[in-house]
Formats: structure tokens, C-alpha cells, sequence
């Protein structure tokens, strides 16, 4: 729990250092891609719903997308739904897209509506099929090594961003609402597709032109081949660090997604440490800044 034995003194030295960056992003929308640990721990989702209140009291327009990996694994689990990964993307059947769409859009979604506002935001719950929101376009059948051979196996009901039409977001934003968009896409045949929702949120970021794309994550950010931080990259570097093995498994879609923003004129990406109390206002807000920054060159 959050010490209430503050110095008042360091606090009104943080509001202070926190106003020049309150002034440099006053009306401009920021991504956030919310997942990981920041929505499973208690007191984290409770601070991260708080943080984005306050982002939108001094000004700024957060626009939240957020994932639900695991509580889509526990109540496949419950119903006795097994669950077949490749290369890390969940095989999504017809009765799994079910589960995923209530999971993802039902409760997860809702409850970070909720606690957005029982903090005194108003926040609003979307799916990419609100307003047509996200088109979405199959992914072709993955090939999978098994031990005789390959296989072809149909990805079903998962997808990629084909194009997101943004005019609810940006009506939601105009209202002081906040959004919360959960990674559903909708197929030109109505069915409903699962996306990744860093794929979603980078693609948002792009086409709502926002300042920043801040990608919540399980690490403290990009880390060398020696374990240390990161701290700012321009796309050459990443792209090198690609190359040479140093950026490899689950942090390769993050960085790409925010690669594709900052060259769709996105003007930095953030990946941070979702585990760390407040991290969004300790990134947006203060000097110190957290995690890795990503650059254009």
C-alpha cells in the first residue's frame, strides 16, 4: 500500500516539475496498451484507472487498449476449453472466439470502465465492432513443425488490423469521454476476430495521430545482452538490435508495433514496466522518465 506519510514538500516539488509537461501535452492523445501485471494486481489497477483520471483532469486525452491473455486462459480452462498455441498465438475456433469476445469485452473490458470511474473519469467500453470501429482481416493458416512434419493449421477466428475507422474515439475524446477498446476486430463477413491487442494499440496510435504510445509490460523495458536497461533507441538502433539477437521472442511484436506507429507519424513509443505503481504519470509527467523511449531517427 502507498505511504501516506508524505513530505508535503516533495509533493508540491512534484506537481511543479510535473507542470511543464502538463503544458507540453495539453490536448494531445496518448495511446496507452494496458496489460500484464498492472491488471492483475489490486492496488495497480486501481492506480493505473486513477493515473488515467488525472491524465484527463490536467488536459490530456488517454485512449486505453487493453489485452486479457490470461483471464481468457483461466475461463477456457473453467469450461474445459483446451487451448492450442503457435508461435505464441492462441488457435481461436468458433466457441473459443465466444469465450473470448465475453472475457475480452464483457468482463475485462468493463471492469477497467469501472474503475476508471469509480475514480471520477468517464470512461467508455468499445470493441473494434462499436461504430465499426476495427476492420479486421484473417490471418492465413500458420505452418506448424511437428515431429513427422509440417502442418498447415487454420488460425480461425484470429486477425490482424486491416483498418480502423476512428470517428466514435474521436467523438469520445471530443465529449471528455475516455475510451477503453478492447482488441476485437470485426471481418467483412461480420464475424468477430481476436488481434493482438499491441498490434491494436499501435495501430490506434497511428491513426488518431498521437503524441505518444506507451506499452505496458512485464520488464522494465528493452534490455541488452548484458541484462541493462535501454533507455532511448532510435529505429536504426532497434533494427540492429533485431539483427543481432539482443531484441528476440515476445518483445519482437511490441517493438515492431511501435516501430510501425513512430513511422506513421506517431511521435514516440514507450515501452514500460506495468509492474511499478504509477508508472504512467512517472513516464508522462517527471524528468526521470521510465523504461525505454523509441525514436524516428
Amino acid at each position: 500500500m502507498e505511504n501516506n506519510k508524505i513530505d508535503p514538500i516533495q509533493t508540491a516539488h512534484v506537481l511543479s516539475e510535473a507542470l511543464p509537461y502538463i503544458q507540453k501535452f495539453s490536448g494531445k492523445t496518448i495511446v496507452i496498451k494496458y496489460g500484464g501485471n498492472a491488471m492483475v494486481d489490486e492496488d495497480l489497477k486501481s492506480g493505473f484507472a486513477r493515473d488515467i483520471v488525472l491524465l484527463k483532469q490536467v488536459g490530456l486525452n488517454p485512449v486505453v487498449v487493453h489485452g486479457g491473455g490470461p483471464q481468457i486462459g483461466r475461463h477456457l480452462e473453467k469450461l474445459g476449453m483446451k487451448s492450442q498455441f503457435v508461435d505464441g498465438i492462441r488457435v481461436t475456433d468458433s466457441d473459443t472466439m465466444d469465450v473470448v469476445e465475453m472475457v475480452l469485452g464483457g468482463l475485462v473490458n468493463k471492469e477497467i470502465v469501472s474503475l476508471i470511474n469509480q475514480h471520477g473519469g468517464s470512461a467508455v467500453g468499445l470493441t473494434g465492432k462499436d461504430g465499426d470501429l476495427i476492420r479486421a482481416k484473417k490471418i492465413s493458416s500458420k505452418e506448424a513443425a511437428t515431429e513427422e512434419a509440417s502442418e498447415l493449421i487454420d488460425m480461425g477466428h484470429v486477425g490482424h488490423v486491416d483498418s480502423i475507422d476512428s470517428a466514435v474515439v474521436d467523438m469520445l475524446v471530443q465529449g471528455d469521454f475516455i475510451p477503453v477498446i478492447a482488441p476485437i476486430g470485426v471481418g467483412t463477413d461480420g464475424a468477430s476476430y481476436n488481434i493482438n491487442a499491441d498490434l491494436v494499440a499501435g495501430k490506434m496510435a497511428e491513426i488518431l495521430s498521437a503524441e505518444k504510445l506507451l506499452l505496458l509490460t512485464n520488464t522494465s523495458g528493452l534490455l541488452s545482452k548484458e541484462g541493462e536497461l535501454l533507455t532511448g533507441l532510435s529505429i536504426d538502433e532497434v533494427n540492429k538490435l533485431i539483427d543481432d539477437g539482443t531484441i528476440f521472442g515476445g518483445m519482437l511484436p511490441k517493438v515492431r508495433c511501435a516501430m510501425d506507429a513512430l513511422n506513421g507519424g506517431v511521435n514516440s513509443a514507450h515501452i514500460i514496466d506495468g509492474r511499478v505503481p504509477h508508472v504512467v504519470l512517472l513516464e508522462l509527467l517527471t524528468d526521470k522518465g521510465m523504461g525505454t523511449l523509441l525514436v524516428r531517427n
